[in-house]
């Protein structure tokens, strides 16, 4: 990417942090939100996309929550990268998440970056971004924010609630925090709490971004520039992450790039390298640097049986919701066990539970990838319930 592209990419991702290109609702100093911190945000903002046609009873709304570095674009171009949506494979009609039976919604996440209050937002107080004076969020905050839209369109209960990883840690929170709105929930590859290692992981992530120079204490917009470097080394030790050690070793192995033999340096001399460099330097253009520190540190805090006394089974006391829990074998960053926990507790909580776990050598990341399995489990599970739910049901 030349100076002039990133430089564009640069000015779009400012303009979607206040501007989004999807619609936003704003609430006002009369509509506060307060955060587990005890701080309160107020005016905020959340911005957000739809697809599909919300019924006359409003009862097939579908709200998807999106991952540590995803956005509410989940089936439409990007408005910085123009890459497609980043859950197309299971978004769209036809599609098990059917656009054309379900009005699906997706909401950039509190503390994101692309339009939802976050630290690349303007603070009203000042005129400046943020930065490191927004309160930290959490997911509760998340999903509370998530709500309050969810109030302002007018649903009272959602159909489902479905979301991968940090998604699926919204998911469980929706269902705990809202239960009588959540009618059907669907973590994948997620977790009731995040634990010691991934919370090392994000640590790493993070002191990457503050050892940059161009960090600032957090100011850089302020002063015009980023922390490029640091934010892109903490895209490729998360990336590493979300891959399995077999899936790395299929698609790359031991390959050297553009040569047969070392090349003696320190410059990318293997395939992977290269692969590495270009998922942190494609990661930049489109993610805010400060977003990230803050993304990260509410999954850190994500501990729900600890808001219900260290059991999580009190969490879903009395829950009606149907749940379905999906795990991959090859997931190592919220392994197979972290799902069975939750089950568990749903079991314990008398709560209506399925429980899938799918082989695949594709790592954490094969929730968002073409996953046989995991296509037809999401579509059998949401036929059911919307039979259940007296909905539309799939021709």
């Amino acid at each position: 990417m030349t100076k002039h592209e990133k430089a564009k990419a640069f000015d779009l991702a400012r303009r979607e942090a206040d501007e989004p290109s999807s619609p936003v609702v704003r609430f006002g100093a009369e509509a506060p939100l307060k955060l587990v911190s005890g701080a309160v945000l107020a005016p905020w903002q959340c911005a957000y996309q739809t697809y599909g046609t919300l019924n006359a009873d409003r009862s097939n709304a579908i709200l998807i929550c999106h991952a540590l570095t995803g956005d509410q674009h989940v089936a439409n171009s990007h408005p910085v990268t123009g890459k497609p949506g980043w859950w197309q494979t299971m978004v769209g009609p036809g599609r098990p998440l059917d656009t054309d039976r379900f009005f699906i919604i997706c909401a950039n996440v509190l503390g994101g970056c692309m339009g939802t209050t976050g630290p690349s937002s303007t603070n009203p107080a000042t005129g400046k971004p943020w930065g490191l004076d927004l309160p930290v969020v959490t997911i509760h905050d998340m999903v509370d924010a998530q709500a309050r839209l969810i109030d302002h369109l007018g649903i009272d209960t959602l159909f489902a609630v479905a979301g991968g990883s940090m998604g699926g840690m919204q998911v469980l929170q929706w269902a705990s925090s809202y239960p009588e709105r959540v009618f059907a929930a669907l973590p994948i590859a997620a977790a009731a709490r995040h634990s010691a290692q991934n919370i090392a992981f994000g640590e790493v992530g993070r002191q990457a971004v503050m050892a940059d120079p161009e960090w600032r204490g957090g100011h850089y917009l302020e002063a015009g520039t980023r922390p490029e470097k640091g934010l892109a080394v903490a895209r490729m030790g998360a990336h590493i992450t979300y891959l399995s050690e077999a899936a790395l070793h299929s698609k790359f192995g031991r390959r050297f790039q553009n040569r047969s033999a070392p090349g003696f340096h320190f410059d990318a001399d293997f395939q992977v390298e290269s692969y590495l460099r270009h998922q942190g330097l494609s990661f930049v253009e489109r993610f805010d640097a400060n977003s990230y520190l803050y993304v990260t540190r509410a999954m850190d805090y994500f501990d729900l049986a600890a808001d219900h006394g260290g059991v999580l089974a009190r969490a879903f006391r009395g829950s009606k919701t149907r749940f379905c829990v999906i795990s991959f074998t090859s997931d190592w960053l919220f392994p197979t066990s972290e799902s069975r926990q939750i089950v568990k507790a749903l079991n314990a909580a008398a709560a209506s539970v399925s429980f899938v776990e799918i082989e695949t050598d594709k790592g954490h990341d094969a929730f968002l990838l073409d996953v046989p399995e995991l296509t037809t489990t999401v579509r059998g599970f949401l036929d059911a319930a919307a039979k259940a739910r007296g909905l539309k049901v799939a021709s």
